[in-house]
């Protein structure tokens, strides 16, 4: 008991609380760790944002027309401006804007803007046009013959046979004076509008990727101008060159489209310029044989009115 007592008049120390003699050390050595991290962080970070800002961004644009010289022209520009172009081939005119709406490609260069709004109905999407390119004719082609008055009564003259290029083609070969549309016709005309008995000539549907081949079956055909070039026809020497001129050639203007999401994107924009610059243009023109007419001062709001007018009729025509 007296044992107990003598202990309890003499303070105890308390027990150090563990690693208290090394706190300080440690928290002044977290400190500094994460000082050096913070730093690697930052040096990371910016060094990541300079190759960014001057490395060079690519953008897949799809299209049928990848063969065409004028590319190698879009494609110098591009990588002026820090873009590399990488372009997607395709072989008809079903599969861009498919690969579009996917992500499989950035942008597409193929179309005009009356084939775009048809697909933007009937496959309920929203694409849209981002700039103007070019408006191309739609010549009509022979091997048979020389020219358009040799073509004889009942012959035969194949079309495209999409919904869009075959009621222009229809159009075409009824202001060449070869046959007569209900109603005078319009854009969406089809092969059942053709007034046979006030008519010279008949018409065959097929895909627009075999007219130029089908010259050896048929008295003529409405071609395409890229499809017209792969088949190395002498765009000089149709037998009816169509006027590609003026406001009843608006639904035809060939568009650089794009997903509505991304319209306002600053690399996608820049590509788009690029089509108004000089050099793209002489190259557009002299890959046309001539024939190719570019568009100038057409805006993208007045393009998107152009587009909804015509997404409207169709629906309409649809109903």
């Amino acid at each position: 008991m007296s044992t107990s007592a003598s202990s309890a008049s003499t303070p105890q120390a308390l027990p150090e609380k563990p690693g208290g003699r090394h706190t300080g050390l440690i928290i002044a050595a977290v400190i500094v760790i994460l000082a050096i991290i913070a730093g690697i962080i930052i040096a990371v970070t910016r060094t990541k944002g300079d190759d960014s800002a001057s490395g060079t961004t690519t953008v897949k644009i799809g299209t049928t027309e990848a063969a065409n010289d004028y590319w190698n022209v879009v494609k110098s520009k591009a990588a002026a401006e820090g873009i590399t172009i990488d372009l997607v081939s395709f072989n008809d005119y079903t599969q861009p804007n498919v690969a579009l709406s996917q992500g499989q490609t950035d942008l597409n260069v193929f179309q005009h803007l009356l084939f775009l709004a048809d697909y933007d109905v009937k496959n309920h999407d929203t694409i849209t046009p981002l700039a103007a390119t070019y408006i191309v004719p739609l010549n009509v082609y022979s091997k048979k013959y020389q020219k358009l008055s040799q073509l004889p009564a009942g012959a035969t003259i194949a079309i495209p046979n999409d919904a869009t290029n075959q009621g222009r083609a229809l159009l075409v070969l009824q202001k060449a004076g070869l046959l007569k549309l209900r109603g005078d016709g319009s854009a969406l005309s089809t092969p059942a509008d053709v007034v046979a008995n006030q008519s010279k000539v008949k018409v065959k549907a097929i895909d627009a990727a075999q007219t130029a081949a089908s010259l050896d079956g048929v008295d003529a055909a409405v071609v395409n101008n890229n499809f017209a070039a792969d088949a190395g026809l002498d765009r000089n020497k149709a037998i009816y060159n169509d006027d590609a001129t003026g406001a009843s050639a608006d639904p035809y203007i060939n568009v650089i489209a794009v997903k509505s999401a991304d319209k306002n994107n600053p690399t996608y924009q820049k590509v788009a310029k690029l089509w108004s610059d000089p050099e793209v243009k002489e190259a557009i023109v002299k890959q046309s044989g001539g024939t190719a007419k570019t568009v100038s001062g057409r805006s993208q709001a007045d393009l998107e009115k152009i587009l909804n007018g015509l997404t409207a009729t169709i629906k309409k025509s649809n109903s």
